[in-house]
């Protein structure tokens, strides 16, 4: 990715939206050139999404070795490294495992963490630092209405990469970003 002032909108991707495939597919291809927005995350992210492939989704080690290492060399400049000394500063956020979280936005300059986990990250908690809470379904949705051409045209490219239909994508989509997906349902092949 070319980091320009049209993309220098940044967003941590939480682990609970980088699992399911395709709405992570989704969200990167966003990020790939010409870019909508700089994706980011940490270690501690990346782990959390590993972890859950593994628990919840049977995926061997090598399948999830792939997949992030994949993600990386498509986004090298998306890792932020977390110092262990700023999670004692995110105290605001109540649950301590989801500290890191905001500490990545903070320290990579996120203007949003895009997760599903809402109440994990109260609002008044990360105005504080100068960070938005967005759900996939909303940050997709801004998208869309920033460039629904690019958009759309990101999305035939995901269906073409997994052999499918934009319909099937956004079937696949239609339980993590309803709302996206009702935009959609407007654009007919």
């Amino acid at each position: 990715m070319i980091f320009t002032e049209e993309n220098d909108y940044s967003v941590v991707l939480d682990a609970c939206v980088l699992v399911p495939m395709a709405l992570c597919d989704c969200l990167l291809r966003l990020a790939e050139a010409p870019a909508m927005y700089r994706p980011l995350w940490s270690q501690q992210i990346l782990q959390e999404v590993a972890s859950t492939l593994k628990r919840d989704f049977d995926r061997t080690p090598k399948e999830i070795s792939w997949r992030l290492e994949q993600m990386q060399l498509a986004f090298p400049e998306a890792m932020v490294t977390v110092p262990g000394e700023l999670l004692k500063g995110m105290g605001c956020i109540p649950d301590p495992d989801d500290r890191h979280v905001l500490a990545a936005a903070v320290v990579g300059r996120a203007n949003a963490i895009i997760t599903q986990n809402t109440r994990h990250f109260p609002t008044e908690c990360l105005a504080k630092f100068g960070v938005l809470r967005q759900t996939a379904d909303d940050f997709l949705v801004n998208q869309y209405h920033l460039s629904w051409e690019t958009v759309l045209e990101k999305l035939d490219a995901q269906a073409i990469g997994i052999g499918q239909s934009r319909e099937a994508v956004v079937a696949y989509l239609k339980l993590a970003a309803p709302e996206f997906c009702k935009l959609l349902a407007a654009h007919k092949l």
